[in-house]
């Protein structure tokens, strides 16, 4: 039988200009507050109902959308797909408002831009 061991000494880089630094010693992150923000904004875009929510509206004449015309799009209650438009609003992800019985959605352009912005 035989056995076979392993090194546990570490290996030698030989080649010194293979060694960089770390370039991220002298970056500052962001304010706590600013990512607690950006992080709740990409959570409110984080789902895939969601996703399919804003692809209908941005796909839609004037890129608005009535949630009679969303419900039967995707594939959930229309409770349900009321909950996630509802967390785009709060969001400021999109706005809303009244016409007759039915809400209207529209993405709102400044904050698309801010996400663009700083995943850019």
């Amino acid at each position: 039988m035989s056995v076979t061991t392993l090194s546990t000494t570490p290996q030698r880089i030989d080649d010194v200009s293979a060694v960089t630094e770390c370039t991220a010693a002298g970056t500052e992150p962001l304010a706590v507050d600013e990512a607690t923000r950006r992080a709740a904004l990409l959570k409110a875009l984080a789902d895939p109902v969601r996703l399919q929510l804003l692809s209908i509206i941005t796909g839609s004449p004037g890129q608005e959308a009535c949630v009679c015309d969303m419900t039967e799009l995707v594939d959930v209650a229309q409770p349900t797909v009321s909950h996630h438009l509802k967390v785009l609003v709060d969001a400021g992800i999109l706005t809303r408002h009244r016409r007759g019985n039915w809400a209207w959605f529209r993405l709102d352009a400044e904050r698309v831009a801010e996400v663009r912005g700083f995943l850019a």
